[in-house]
């Protein structure tokens, strides 16, 4: 519910603020007076395109600000979703810098203008040509034979189970569209992944090849430094080991006059130790070396294969080569196993699809056995309207996809006289009459779901007295429930506003102004007897207008 509005400098509006009660809320005033501005400063906060040149005065920022009541509308887990301080009576603020910058707030929190926008569709519905022309849309009309037929909680698991069931559709083709590119593949990662397998893959093994091909490719070399290390160690004149011999049994003798010589004793004796031990592994060594051309010529290849392996790969060492290894015994894994897993994901949509199939024939089932309800009360309203052969032709029929709404196409044909073919609104009403048949929708489904606060513009225009008579017990039952505004020139519809607005223009020396106030009893008296006789009123207009009021 729409409980004030504030309008500054906004087209010929200074400052407006207004506050409207619950019920029926009528909104008059001569052509030009400015209903159309207050529209389009209400349609700024609703989210709607701002523009520079809107500004009443181009060098102050334009503000915009409405309150709603919204604890009937289920908004909250909204506002904690967008984060956004929940109240009951919320406001929306839209402001238009002279730069040309638009800002928007909720609850004094900045916004996007899809979160006002949202909110503003939740919030009020202003019927324009442009929302009749959706009335002859499939969803609109799917929409209001779905509240007929109380199908909110279906169709609310039918679009969670949809959501997954596109889910599983796209990684369907994810998979099919990886099968077709990495066959393609397939071969040659195969054989890139057999090439890396073959070659010696670890840790430090380059490092350890190409010691070992050093060694082997230059045993003379080294076979000729272990015999001339071990002479140096052992010759019989001048041998480190046998020089020593004789420097360890000095210094045992030594040792023998006193502590002070048996340090000098036992590192002797340690270094005797260590070079004899040399000895014998340089021995060793001397024994094991030998050459080998058929292992030299084996480890020769493995480093070439490495190299190789490095150069075509891009790679600057072995972990690069393993890592890329493993990547190719994915893909190659991957490929070799999509087939499964494409079966796997083809079994889980069938169900999915069976599980949807299912729904969709309860919806439709659903659907149909309302049809008649739908068709009966819409022909009979109409028939109040001035509409006496208006008829319809519903029908449903399967379609061939889930859309949002479930898998139905709707036939929604009209007739406004008897003798006349069937055809689309859009083509076979004519604008009067589609004001009407929206009326009489909105109406109806006011009776079996929550809507929001509902401002017609003008709906009753090209009809006549009795016909928006009847138009305006329409949209005083509807106010029953909700909140509805109705902007009208026919005081037969004024005159069943629960309060009345009047929107004027004054002028000054300057410039001009549009206000708007709400009429006492006798001021709605004056408004109404203008609206039916002119400025000029008889005495007959005055008691004509008394009688619509009372």
């Amino acid at each position: 519910m729409l409980t004030t509005i504030s309008i500054k400098n906004y087209a010929l509006i200074d400052h407006l603020n207004v506050s409207f009660t619950n019920g029926f809320t009528i909104i008059t005033g001569e052509t030009g007076a400015g209903k159309s501005i207050l529209l389009g400063g209400l349609s700024l906060v609703l989210g709607k395109r701002a523009d520079l040149s809107s500004l009443k005065n181009k060098e102050a920022k334009c503000i915009v600000e409405a309150e709603f009541e919204i604890s009937k509308y289920n908004l909250a887990p909204f506002f904690k979703e967008k984060e956004l301080d929940y109240e009951p009576k919320t406001i929306l603020r839209r402001e238009i810098l002279p730069s040309g910058k638009s800002r928007a707030f909720v609850n004094d929190t900045p916004v996007t203008l899809d979160i006002l926008s949202y909110l503003g569709d939740c919030l009020i519905d202003v019927h324009s040509q442009h929302q009749t022309m959706q009335m002859t849309e499939d969803d609109f009309q799917l929409k209001v034979i779905d509240a007929l037929a109380d199908n909110g909680k279906i169709l609310d698991d039918f679009g969670m189970k949809r959501s997954k069931y596109l889910e599983t559709g796209k990684e369907l083709k994810k998979l099919l569209e990886f099968q077709e590119n990495s066959t393609k593949e397939h071969e040659y990662n195969s054989f890139l992944l057999k090439e890396l397998e073959s070659a010696p893959l670890k840790i430090g093994v380059q490092e350890e090849l190409e010691e070992q091909y050093e060694q082997l490719s230059n045993v003379e070399t080294i076979t000729e430094y272990l015999s001339k290390g071990n002479q140096l160690l052992t010759d019989e004149q001048i041998g480190i080991v046998t020089i020593l011999t004789e420097l360890k049994q000095i210094s045992n003798k030594l040792a023998g006059f006193g502590t002070q010589f048996t340090s000098i004793n036992e590192r002797i004796q340690s270094v005797f130790i260590e070079m004899d031990d040399i000895s014998t592994e340089l021995q060793d060594f001397f024994d094991k070396v030998e050459a080998n051309p058929q292992l030299l010529e084996q480890i020769n290849g493995k480093l070439q294969l490495l190299y190789d392996l490095l150069k075509k790969h891009n790679a600057q060492d072995i972990t690069e080569l393993i890592a890329i290894k493993e990547e190719l015994a994915q893909k190659v894994d991957a490929t070799e196993n999509v087939g499964a897993a494409i079966k796997a994901k083809q079994a889980q949509l069938s169900d999915q699809d069976k599980e949807l199939e299912a729904i969709a024939v309860t919806l439709r089932k659903r659907r149909e056995k309302v049809v008649p309800l739908l068709k009966k009360q819409l022909e009979e309203m109409l028939a109040s309207l001035g509409m006496p052969s208006a008829t319809f032709k519903i029908e449903i029929h399967p379609a061939t996809t889930f859309g949002k709404k479930g898998k139905d196409t709707l036939v929604f044909l009209f007739s406004a006289n008897k003798g006349t073919d069937f055809g689309p609104l859009k083509k076979v009403a004519s604008g009067g009459e589609l004001s009407r048949i929206m009326l009489t929708i909105k109406s109806i489904l006011a009776k079996y779901e929550q809507l929001p606060t509902m401002m017609f513009d003008e709906i009753d225009t090209g009809v006549s007295g009795e016909i928006s008579s009847k138009m305006g017990d329409i949209m005083k039952e509807m106010s029953q429930g909700m909140q509805i505004f109705s902007i009208t020139h026919l005081p037969q519809v004024a005159s069943k506003g629960d309060q009345h607005f009047k929107v004027y223009k004054e002028e000054d020396n300057l410039e001009t102004h549009t206000n708007m106030k709400k009429l006492t009893q006798e001021e709605r008296v004056t408004e109404l007897a203008e609206m039916l006789g002119g400025k000029a009123m008889s005495d007959s207009a005055i008691a004509h207008a008394r009688e619509l009021l009372n």
